[in-house]
């Protein structure tokens, strides 16, 4: 009988996301994509470099992604290690769904989610694909990780 993988609990995973995770979309020029653009997708939690075991339990929990220890340059700042999902299969069938049934608590992280998710949505339509669609992609993109600043 395998060994099973350790995993943390739902409600961990969405806390911690609400804490330092992050949904990002690159958006960058490339001539030789038919729209002129290409856009990426990201989910991704960063912890300090003693944290490294938890980021494995959120990847064994969440079924996708990778750990990649993240050299920090900055001065006062530890080493790091970054949990990242970046195959647009496992954002669309694994972490939007996740997170679709298991909310975020915060507003500002809920919002950039909620953006996140009309953007997946544009690129699974093929939107992308398009000069129409990557403007209404960097519009939205514009609205993601803002910070709030009072109570909702």
């Amino acid at each position: 009988m395998g060994r099973t993988k350790p995993i943390v609990a739902k409600e961990y995973v969405v806390g911690l996301t609400d804490g330092e995770g992050c949904f990002y979309v690159n958006i960058g020029k490339y001539l030789t994509y038919k729209s002129g653009f290409r856009i990426q997708m990201h989910f991704y939690i960063k912890m300090q470099e003693k944290d490294f075991p938890l980021l494995e339990k959120i990847k064994n929990t969440l079924n996708c992604g990778e750990v990649y220890f993240q050299k920090e340059k900055r001065v006062n700042h530890c080493q790091c290690y970054r949990y990242t999902v970046s195959s647009q299969e496992d954002i669309l069938n694994k972490i939007i769904p996740f997170f679709l049934e298991n909310s975020l608590q915060s507003v500002s992280k809920r919002k950039s989610f909620e953006i996140f998710c009309k953007i997946a949505n544009l690129v699974k339509k093929g939107e992308h694909l398009n000069e129409k669609g990557i403007k209404k992609i960097q519009l939205l993109k514009l609205q993601m990780n803002k910070k709030t600043i009072g109570f909702a």
